[in-house]
């Protein structure tokens, strides 16, 4: 075969026949157990634990050192080498802690109906509580520690030194830091204050069963996420409008006991706000990281303020589809005639390889390492966890879940979930454990750059107009998915917590008013919302951590403008970019991406997007209609 470079997109399209012996699963009627999938398309989970047997052994292990954290109680402003122990055995048992509860999760996605995994997970949860409330003292205890003592402390102990960012940052937090008795009780409530999101989730993953559909070629098969996903993209409009039946209305019948789990998870943050001194609950999702709160209210005006780009391009459809009436099953068809991109894992590899060179040899290196290593979990099986993300901890690699179906945007899944991952491997091995988690607000900024500099490569590649078109498409779409829908799922979000705020409550059918509100003023009047199409703010997982879904459309501003940079074929950038994807939370997020280029407190790069789109909207129009 020759090689990759030389394959155009055209004759990728011929090669699917041949190509796509895991794809023939998505034509089956059922969707395929765990052991039909060949374990080089599996995650390699005994890199965590060799076996269940041993993730007991080092349960136990972990649940009999809890108790050690009690010997520094009421002693941390005794000297600097007590404060320093402390908080390296917070550290160490900290780690040991979530690699349990990571293996077990992932264990459980694996599907989510084994009890087993169900029981194994729940008690990794609840022995985090358990530490949790064993070190509630710390933080307290240590804003008793008089400011020049404390500063005494960081000079005398090297130890210390790699702690100076976070002690400062607790003293920061000091007004929203409880007495130890209220510390205590917040970490015992945090499996109660959790269980609506683990409820969804099982809701969700194991309980939702969709029925069987016609696919777009007249074939009965088992409705998935995944095969949903298909089916919206083909041309055979009824079968969309079929298949959107039958999404929504399984939904429908769980609306009640969602907008419960919901309602409740509203709840508990309008809770964990009150208890700790902050305003509401928007001040307490910006003031953990540092962030000015007014970057999320000049996010939604930015957006509220431009929607015309986007009404003309819901317009457009309307028109090119030549449709009387646009439903939400119109979005996703691609508007280029005759176009149909589809591809084998083993190619989508191959084009994050090709497409992610800006980047560099040391980077693409630890891509194919990861491509390679079994740490990813490719294709959907029956009652996998549904989506995709990337996971991992501080003592083992990160790995990712797909559920990869041959589409153009799984493609893009997976360019997206291995900017994560890096993310994760980079910081890892350059920071301590302290730090080497990632704010909401960095964390989607290196998985939405891999997105753009690839969508460059792939226009890159292609001379044919409808492929052009095809892709055009694909990032309009995709700025549509990343940036608008973000932005208008954070306006639910902002309502839907200041009801609770206000006194009132929420219920199924105030929540899909809400919904259907800011989702027709954000799609424009050429959309069409039928009655059981509102039920999305019930169904989406990201609202079960406040304020989350905005920082989507912050990073993918924050991303376009450092990829534009790389591409630029800036040797600063690419090593700036470097720089910021081994930087963990040893800083505040804002101060990090300015340091990577970009300034997140002014609107520019909101400004800059929204201009993105609109020119790509004006080119889209122009080349559709060319002739």
């Amino acid at each position: 075969m020759k090689s990759f470079k030389t394959i155009t997109l055209a004759m990728l399209a011929l090669l699917i026949v041949a190509m796509l012996p895991i794809n023939l699963y998505a034509q089956a009627k059922e969707a395929p157990t765990r052991d039909q999938i060949e374990d080089k398309y599996k995650w390699n989970l005994a890199d965590f634990y060799a076996s269940d047997d041993a993730w007991e052994t080092a349960f136990a292990a972990l649940k009999g050192r809890i108790g050690e954290a009690a010997q520094y109680q009421g002693k941390l402003g005794k000297s600097s080498t007590m404060l320093a122990q402390c908080l390296m055995l917070n550290d160490t048992l900290g780690m040991i802690a979530h690699r349990l509860y990571v293996y077990a999760s992932l264990s459980l996605d694996q599907d989510n109906r084994v009890s087993k995994y169900q029981e194994l997970a729940d008690r990794a949860r609840m022995l985090y509580s358990d530490l949790g409330q064993a070190t509630a003292f710390m933080e307290p205890e240590i804003l008793t520690i008089p400011d020049e003592k404390l500063k005494s402390f960081l000079a005398q102990d090297k130890g210390l030194s790699v702690y100076t960012f976070y002690l400062n940052d607790i003293l920061r937090r000091k007004a929203h830091i409880r007495s130890q008795e209220v510390e205590e009780v917040l970490a015992l409530a945090s499996p109660v204050t959790g269980a609506p999101s683990r409820i969804f989730t099982m809701i969700d993953d194991a309980d939702v069963k969709f029925p069987n559909v016609k696919d777009a070629d007249g074939n009965e098969i088992e409705l998935t996420r995944g095969r949903y996903g298909q089916i919206l993209e083909s041309t055979n409009r009824e079968a969309r409008r079929a298949a959107s039946e039958a999404y929504n209305e399984t939904y429908m019948k769980y609306k009640n006991g969602l907008a419960a789990t919901l309602a409740s998870s509203v709840n508990a943050d309008v809770f964990a706000a009150k208890v700790r001194g902050y305003d509401n609950c928007l001040q307490r999702g910006h003031e953990r990281d540092s962030i000015p709160i007014n970057v999320f209210h000049s996010l939604i005006k930015a957006a509220s303020e431009n929607l015309a780009p986007l009404h003309k391009y819901m317009a457009l459809r309307k028109k090119v589809l030549g449709v009387d009436t646009l439903f939400g099953f119109d979005l996703s068809v691609p508007l280029a005639p005759d176009t149909k991109m589809e591809f084998t894992y083993e190619q989508a590899r191959e084009y994050v390889m090709k497409g992610l060179q800006p980047l560099g040899k040391e980077y693409l290196a630890n891509v194919q390492m990861a491509l390679d290593s079994r740490w990813i979990d490719v294709y959907e099986t029956q009652a996998k966890g549904s989506g995709a993300y990337c996971w991992g901890t501080y003592t083992v690699h990160p790995v990712m879940l797909l559920n990869f179906s041959g589409r153009l945007g799984d493609v893009f899944t997976l360019a997206h979930e291995m900017g994560h991952l890096m993310h994760g491997y980079y910081s890892n091995k350059n920071e301590p454990y302290i730090y080497a988690g990632h704010s909401l607000f960095t964390a989607e900024v290196a998985s939405t750059c891999n997105e753009a500099i690839m969508i460059k490569y792939m226009l890159s590649q292609t001379k044919d107009k409808n492929e052009k078109l095809f892709l055009l498409n694909y990032y309009i779409d995709q700025i549509i998915g990343t940036f608008y829908t973000q932005i208008w799922f954070s306006e639910f979000e902002l309502k839907i917590h200041e009801i609770v705020e206000n006194g009132g409550a929420l219920s199924a059918d105030g929540l899909r008013k809400i919904y259907r509100e800011v989702y027709q003023k954000y799609y424009g009047p050429d959309i069409f919302i039928p009655e059981n199409r509102d039920l999305g703010g019930m169904r989406i997982s990201h609202f079960y951590r406040q304020y989350y879904v905005y920082q989507y459309a912050t990073s993918y501003a924050a991303s376009q403008m450092l990829s534009r940079k790389i591409l630029a074929g800036d040797k600063t950038a690419v090593a700036a970019y470097m720089d910021f994807i081994k930087t963990g939370a040893s800083d505040y997020p804002v101060n990090i991406l300015k340091k990577a280029g970009v300034d997140m407190t002014t609107t520019e790069p909101f400004a800059q997007t929204i201009k993105t789109f609109s020119e790509l909207v004006d080119e889209y129009e122009k080349l559709l209609l060319s002739k």
